[in-house]
């Protein structure tokens, strides 16, 4: 699934002619503890979803294996760890990137 968000669709756009654009990411906290060992970038699936005050924020949706549909089911976004990151604590401020359509 990160394969086609993040290389087949934009191959699939730019072949139909439309121009290119970025994928829209933002900054927001995350409120679940998320685990990453450090040297390559990782797309974990996430629920962006509004929280009391109005403002935004992100969780896992669960277990992130390769063949857990079921994660990628539930969520309306990736949550970006660069190669850097060594992990996130809740309260954290992650980059995500909302599925098409949703934010």
């Amino acid at each position: 699934m990160v394969t086609f968000y993040q290389f087949v669709q934009p191959a699939l756009r730019r072949l139909a002619g439309e121009p290119e654009s970025p994928p829209q990411r933002f900054r927001v906290p995350c409120l679940s503890a998320l685990k990453k060992r450090p040297g390559r970038s990782e797309f974990q699936r996430g629920i962006l979803a509004p929280r009391a005050d109005g403002s935004l924020a992100v969780s896992l949706t669960g277990k992130q294996g390769s063949g857990i549909l079921s994660s990628m089911s539930r969520a309306n976004c990736f949550i970006v760890l660069d190669p850097a990151s060594e992990g996130i604590q809740p309260g954290d401020l992650v980059q995500v990137e909302p599925f098409e359509g949703l934010v």
